[in-house]
């Protein structure tokens, strides 16, 4: 289910640059110009993104009254004032503060951050052992050594057809049609190839591999 974003910002511009931003990565945003009316959407709101310099209430006592009702709901102050004090005023009640100019990926890891941190969504990665794959910024990461895990394009596409596919056994034909896009030629050693080089980079002992377990007669599978 989408996120719903509560994003108060005055600027026409900004806003809408910034709104359809979100929307495009799949949240739900509900766009205000002013405070006036958002606590009636607060029941329902994941996040908030409020800016500082806003008509009528500014962004520091709008924040301070959605906080005080909904602590539970994390805030990102949004402003061009750089100042110590205002950051450090803002930080007071808000749980983050991004300064303009900004990067819309930068929100975006941010947003990212608090909503993990308030328990909104769930860890977006599955564990195999040593290995972490993290599903929605198409990362594998080594818990060993912290470091990432890289893949060529075919290779990262069979393992991910592989882990939307937990405890199922995958015949050849199926990885190689859903990965290539054309029908499968029994006897073709192609995948055969790009599994076994899969392996080297994610099998601790690719020659007893523990992750890409072979059926054998039929294909492969990946338990969790």
């Amino acid at each position: 289910m989408s996120k719903k974003l509560l994003y108060i910002e005055d600027d026409a511009d900004i806003g809408r640059w910034v709104n359809e931003d979100l929307t495009d990565r799949g949240y739900k945003v509900v766009w205000l110009t002013s405070g006036e009316g958002a606590l009636e959407h607060m029941a329902d709101t994941d996040l908030v993104v409020l800016d500082v310099m806003l008509p009528g209430l500014d962004g520091f006592t709008i924040g301070q009254r959605l906080k005080k009702d909904h602590p539970d709901t994390p805030i990102i102050m949004l402003s061009a004032r750089t100042a110590l004090e205002d950051k450090l005023h803002g930080l007071l009640f808000a749980d983050d503060y991004v300064t303009k100019p900004f990067h819309p990926d930068e929100l975006a890891a941010r947003i990212d951050v608090q909503l993990r941190r308030f328990g909104k969504i769930a860890p977006s990665f599955v564990q195999l052992g040593h290995l972490q794959a993290h599903l929605e910024h198409n990362r594998l990461i080594d818990t060993r050594t912290n470091e990432d895990i890289v893949l060529t394009g075919k290779q990262f596409q069979i393992f991910m057809f592989l882990l939307r596919h937990p405890n199922q056994i995958l015949t050849k034909e199926q990885i190689y049609e859903s990965v290539w896009g054309e029908p499968y030629m029994d006897g073709d050693k192609t995948l055969m190839v790009h599994i076994r080089h899969l392996r080297e980079k994610l099998e601790r002992d690719p020659g007893c591999p523990e992750i890409i377990e072979t059926v054998r007669g039929i294909g492969y599978r990946v338990r969790l």
